[in-house]
C-alpha cells in the first residue's frame, strides 16, 4: 500500500512540474516579454522598477507613429537576395548577419558599429533596417533616424535651448542609433554642428551606429574630418563601401 501510494505522489509531482513548465511556455508565447510581462515594469511587491524592453517598446511606438513601421518590419535579411550579385554585396550581407550574431560582444569593443556607403541603390537601407529589425528582435532597442527629417527638426528646435537639448539627446543617448543617408541633400554647418554633437558623445561614451550614406569615406571626411574620422574609427572592420552603377538593383532588376 505504503508503494503505491509513494508512485501516485510521484506521478503527481511529475505532472505539476509538466504543467508549471507547460505555464511558462504559455506565458512566453502569451508576452513579448516574459520578465514584465509587456506591462514595461517589473513589480516586486509595493515596488516597480522599468523594464529592459521599455525603451525598445517606446522606439516602437516612435516608429509607428512615423508611418513607416510596417515598411521597416518588411526589410529583412531572408528577403535581401545576394544571389547572382557581386561579390561586394555578398560581403555586405555577410558583414551584417555577423554583425547581429555577435553583438553581444561587438557592443563592448571601441568599433562597435557598421557601415554601408556609396552607390545608390545598392541595398544600404535595407540592410541597415535588417540589422536593426534582427537586434529588436533580440530586445535591443534602436532608434531610427532618417538623417534628412531629423536634421530639419533640431534645426527648428535651435533656438529653444531646452527642447533642443531634450530632442538632441534622444538620439545622443539611445542604446543604438541607425542614421538612415547621412548627408542627404544640401549640408550647411547646423548639419555639421549637429551630427557633430551626436557622432561625438557616442564615439566618447562607446555607444553603436548603424549609418548608411550615398558618400564614401573620403566625401565624408572633406565635408568635417572630425565626424568621419571619428565614425571610420567607430566602424573600423565593418565599414562597407559599395561602388559602380553596376550595384544599383533598381537599374538592373
Amino acid at each position: 500500500m505504503k508503494k503505491v501510494q509513494e508512485r501516485l505522489d510521484s506521478i503527481k509531482a511529475n505532472t505539476l512540474q509538466q504543467e508549471e513548465q507547460e505555464n511558462l511556455k504559455t506565458t512566453e508565447t502569451l508576452y513579448r516579454c516574459p520578465k514584465c510581462q509587456d506591462r514595461e515594469f517589473i513589480i516586486n511587491g509595493n515596488s516597480a522598477r522599468p523594464c529592459e524592453c521599455q525603451e525598445l517598446r517606446r522606439y516602437e511606438r516612435i516608429l509607428e507613429a512615423s508611418g513607416i513601421s510596417q515598411a521597416f518590419k518588411q526589410k529583412t535579411f531572408k528577403n535581401f537576395s545576394a544571389d547572382n550579385k557581386s561579390n561586394e554585396i555578398k560581403i555586405a550581407k555577410q558583414t551584417a548577419m555577423e554583425y547581429v550574431m555577435g553583438f553581444e560582444e561587438i557592443s563592448k569593443q571601441v568599433s562597435n558599429s557598421i557601415a554601408f556607403l556609396g552607390q545608390v541603390g545598392s541595398g544600404k537601407t535595407h540592410l541597415s533596417i535588417a540589422i536593426a529589425n534582427n537586434l529588436m528582435k533580440k530586445l535591443v532597442p534602436v532608434l531610427y533616424m532618417p538623417y534628412r527629417d531629423v536634421i530639419t527638426h533640431l534645426k527648428q528646435c535651435i533656438t529653444d535651448e531646452v527642447n533642443y537639448q531634450r530632442e538632441i539627446a534622444k538620439y545622443k543617448t539611445a542604446s543604438v542609433l541607425m542614421v538612415d543617408d547621412l548627408y542627404k541633400g544640401r549640408i550647411s554647418a547646423s548639419d555639421t554642428n549637429i551630427m557633430f554633437e551626436i557622432i561625438n558623445y557616442r564615439y566618447l561614451k562607446g555607444l553603436p551606429v548603424v549609418i548608411s550614406s550615398e558618400l564614401n569615406t573620403d566625401k565624408i571626411l572633406d565635408i568635417d574630418e572630425g565626424i568621419g574620422s571619428r565614425i571610420i574609427q567607430m566602424c573600423k572592420g565593418r565599414l562597407i563601401e559599395l561602388q559602380g552603377a553596376n550595384l544599383n538593383h533598381r537599374l538592373t532588376s
